[in-house]
C-alpha cells in the first residue's frame, strides 16, 4: 500500500525502527505537551479561500538568505541520521539537492561533513552549530563550513541545558558514547566533530557574544530557538541575518508556545528587517501555507525527514518532500495564491475550539 500522507510515514518509521531509536527521534521533554501542541496548534487555525482567480499557473519558488529554493519546505537540523538510515545524513543531502531546498546539517551529524559535501556537491547547505565553550574549535568549525561551501551559520540557543527528556533516561540512551566514541580522535589531528559532539555544549553564551561569531566568519548567522519578541528585537539588534522560531521540536522546555503561536510576535518585532523560518509542527500543506499567511519565508522539516530516510532512505526523504510539495501547491491554488509573494495574513483566521 503507497505512503500518501507524512502521517502513513510515522505509522511505517514506529514499525520499522527499534523502540529505543523511535523513542529518541519522537520523544520530547517532560510530559511532552509543546511537542504535542506543535502539531495541535495549526489545527485551530482555518483558511480564507479566495475564488475566481487565474490558478493555472502557480509557482511555489522562493529565496531565502538570497538564494532561490523550489519551495518554501526544507530540512531541519537533526542528529545521527545512520539510526534511520544507513547513509544518514548522505541520503538526506542527495534527497535536498534532487529537490532543490536547503538541508540544514547538524553538529551531531553521523556522517563526516566532506562525505556530505561531496555526495550532494550542487546543494544548498546550512550549518548548525552548538556552541562549544573551546572558542579556538568553534572557530575551526566555522571556518571548515565556510570552505566546505556551507551558506549560512544557524546558531542553536535554546540549549544551555539538555531539555528533561524522560524516554532517553528511560531507555539510558547515550547516543553520542554509542555511535561516536569509536572514532574520536584529537582535534589537533582534525578529526572535530566527534570531538565536538562529545563534549558539553556552552551554558554561558550570551548576546554579546554573536559579535566574535561575527568576526570570524562572512557567512549570514541566523539563530534557531528563539520564541518572544524581546529576543527577536534583541536579534535585529545585534545584526543576525535571520531567525527561526523554533521550540526545538518540544525536546528542551515544556510547556513553551507552539512554534506557529509564537511566530506572530516574533514576525511583528522584526518589523521586516531580517528574514524568519518556522520549525515545529508541520505536517500538511495546509500548514505550510499557514505558517507563510503569518510571516514565515519558509519552514524546515525535522522528524518527517527521519520518517522518510527509515522508509527508503534519500528516496524515502524525496517521497515526503513531494507530497509535502504537492499539498502545498494544491493548497495555494485552492486559496487563489499564483505565487509564495501572494500569500497573506488575509488567508487565516483563529478558530473557536
Amino acid at each position: 500500500m503507497p505512503l500518501v500522507c507524512l502521517t502513513d510515514f510515522e505509522a511505517h518509521a514506529r514499525e520499522q525502527l527499534s523502540k529505543s531509536t523511535w523513542d529518541f527521534i519522537e520523544g520530547g521533554a517532560d510530559d511532552c505537551l509543546t511537542r504535542d501542541d506543535n502539531i495541535a496548534a495549526f489545527k485551530k487555525i482555518r483558511l480564507r479561500p479566495r475564488y475566481l482567480k487565474d490558478v493555472s499557473k502557480v509557482d511555489t519558488r522562493t529565496t531565502i538568505q538570497g538564494e532561490e529554493i523550489s519551495t518554501p519546505i526544507c530540512i531541519a537540523p537533526t542528529g545521527f541520521h545512520c539510526l534511520a538510515w544507513p547513509d544518514g545524513e548522505m541520503s538526506t543531502a542527495r534527497a535536498a539537492q534532487a529537490a532543490g531546498i536547503c538541508y540544514i546539517t547538524s553538529t551531531y551529524a553521523s556522517c563526516s561533513l566532506e562525505d556530505i559535501v561531496a555526495t550532494a556537491p550542487g546543494g544548498l547547505r546550512w550549518f548548525q552549530l552548538y556552541v562549544h565553550p573551546n572558542r579556538q574549535l568553534n572557530k575551526q568549525l566555522i571556518q571548515k563550513v565556510e570552505s566546505l561551501g556551507f551558506k549560512a551559520l544557524v546558531i542553536t540557543v535554546d540549549v544551555p541545558k539538555i531539555g528533561n527528556r524522560r524516554h532517553n533516561i528511560t531507555n539510558q540512551v547515550n547516543l553520542m558514547k554509542n555511535l561516536l566514541l569509536k572514532d574520536l580522535g584529537s582535534p589537533e589531528k582534525g578529526n572535530l566533530m566527534p570531538y565536538l559532539q562529545m563534549s558539553p555544549i556552552d551554558s554561558s553564551i550570551c548576546w554579546d557574544d554573536l559579535s566574535w561569531f561575527q568576526s570570524m566568519t562572512r557567512l549570514p548567522i541566523i539563530l534557531k530557538g528563539i520564541l518572544t519578541k524581546e529576543d527577536a528585537e534583541l536579534a535585529v539588534k545585534h545584526n543576525v541575518h535571520g531567525i527561526i522560531v523554533s521550540n526545538h521540536g518540544g525536546r528542551q522546555l515544556d510547556e513553551v508556545p507552539a512554534s506557529i503561536d509564537a511566530l506572530t510576535e516574533v514576525v511583528a518585532a522584526v518589523k521586516g528587517k531580517i528574514e524568519v523560518y518556522l520549525d515545529g509542527g508541520i505536517r500538511t500543506g495546509n500548514d505550510v501555507l499557514k505558517a507563510l499567511a503569518l510571516g514565515a519565508k519558509c519552514v524546515f522539516l525535522g522528524r518527517p525527514i527521519l520518517w522518510g530516510l527509515a522508509y527508503k532512505g534519500e528516496h524515502g526523504v524525496e517521497e515526503v518532500l513531494n507530497i509535502l510539495k504537492n499539498e502545498f501547491h494544491t493548497s495555494m491554488t485552492l486559496t487563489g495564491c499564483r505565487s509564495v509573494d501572494e500569500i497573506s495574513r488575509d488567508l487565516i483566521q483563529f478558530s473557536r475550539m
